[in-house]
């Protein structure tokens, strides 16, 4: 396997790189620390040059009008669209585009019109409603929202909670329980309106993200039509999953983009920074940190590209991206921890994106599968699913 960028990714990178440094890190100064959005002319004008540059819409499979980037690619332009102080959950602020829910794409040809290429064109906003106050991590049995069938339409009833975007969305897919009987075959998706009778956002959650919440929804008598069944009845939960292991690794790209800043910022402060009479530099505290910083860093950027490596060959990669997710998202956590140490009490301020992004970081162990269940996934494929 061969891991080094071809020289048309390396000029992807480039551009990418020169990109956030010279348009996205100046906006900043002028942001408040936590913020997750440019004024509108800003992101406008930024939109404006990712077009011309052909990357916009990166995440929208190329038969949709998106570029067309293979997940190699863009991994490792997650890295580095990730290196400034919003780049962990507001990558260049958003300005390359969204793909929507990656759910939509297997949705029929009515199911498009109205919901998938209104959300291309950013003229509709939706939501993923899959967790439950019951248990996030086992969905399949946690789920107890329930749908009953009335003539051709589903009555839903139950609550979901940790939903991002439902107070501001036009729709959402929301999973529940069709035949209970069947289990994790029993779980139907529904494309919801968010202003159907009976569909009501109750209350937002704080976050350790200050400029983010995620909501608790609840369904009463919610009537949803037949026509708005995604996919086939009771079969929700491979919806649910499909595309989880797949989307893990941008997601791992994106905490070693931030961890290749923290111990850039690392090495610079070493080197201008003396304490009794020296450089930090010269001090073996400092040092091992660094080299510790280091090989976290590489480690989790070697899983993570053989995590896309076998994804783009077509190989099974549910093992390896489970890996990329658990060990990034930790080692990048390390990496933070130690910067924020090296930097003392400026390390803590607001001066610096590095308390940011450790608040920030602690939500990913959490986030696209907690990492206790990504060690349940890597057992279960390397001892035998007999033994879980």
């Amino acid at each position: 396997m061969d891991l080094q960028p071809s020289e048309e990714q390396r000029l992807i990178v480039q551009t990418i790189r020169q990109f956030v440094q010279d348009e996205i890190v100046p906006l900043e100064s002028d942001l408040d620390p936590d913020a997750s959005a440019l004024e509108p002319e800003d992101r406008d004008r930024l939109v404006a040059q990712v077009k011309e540059m052909g990357f916009y819409g990166v995440d929208i499979p190329e038969e949709f009008g998106g570029p067309g980037i293979d997940i190699v690619t863009r991994t490792l332009m997650a890295i580095e669209m990730a290196q400034h102080r919003a780049g962990l959950y507001a990558p260049c602020y958003g300005v390359f585009g969204g793909a929507g829910l990656a759910q939509l794409y297997e949705a029929n040809d009515d199911q498009k019109e109205r919901y998938l290429y209104p959300v291309l064109r950013g003229e509709k906003k939706g939501f993923f409603g899959l967790t439950e106050p019951s248990g996030g991590s086992d969905p399949a049995r946690a789920i107890q929202t329930s749908a009953v069938k009335d003539g051709d339409d589903w009555i839903l009833n139950g609550e979901k909670t940790f939903i991002s975007g439902a107070d501001k969305a036009d729709f959402g897919l929301i999973f529940a329980r069709t035949d209970p009987a069947l289990g994790r075959k029993g779980i139907t998706c529904f494309i919801v309106d968010t202003d159907a009778p009976g569909f009501r956002v109750c209350r937002v959650i704080h976050t350790l993200r200050s400029s983010h919440y995620a909501t608790e929804l609840e369904m009463k008598d919610l009537r949803v039509s037949s026509g708005n069944v995604l996919g086939e009845v009771n079969g929700g939960f491979a919806i649910a999953t499909d595309r989880v292991s797949r989307q893990r690794i941008p997601y791992a790209a994106g905490c070693i983009g931030v961890a290749i800043k923290a111990q850039q910022m690392c090495i610079e402060w070493v080197r201008i920074r003396k304490t009794f009479g020296d450089f930090l530099a010269t001090r073996q505290a400092m040092q091992w940190m660094i080299v510790d910083n280091e090989i976290d860093i590489r480690t989790a950027r070697s899983l993570t590209l053989e995590a896309a490596d076998r994804a783009h060959r077509g190989q099974p990669f549910r093992t390896e991206s489970a890996m990329a997710k658990l060990y990034a998202t930790e080692a990048s956590g390390r990496v933070v921890d130690r910067a924020i140490q090296i930097h003392g009490g400026y390390g803590v301020s607001k001066d610096l994106p590095l308390e940011r992004w450790y608040r920030e970081l602690r939500i990913r162990r959490i986030g696209e599968g907690p990492n206790e269940i990504q060690r349940l996934i890597i057992a279960r494929n390397i001892i035998g699913g007999a033994f879980h």
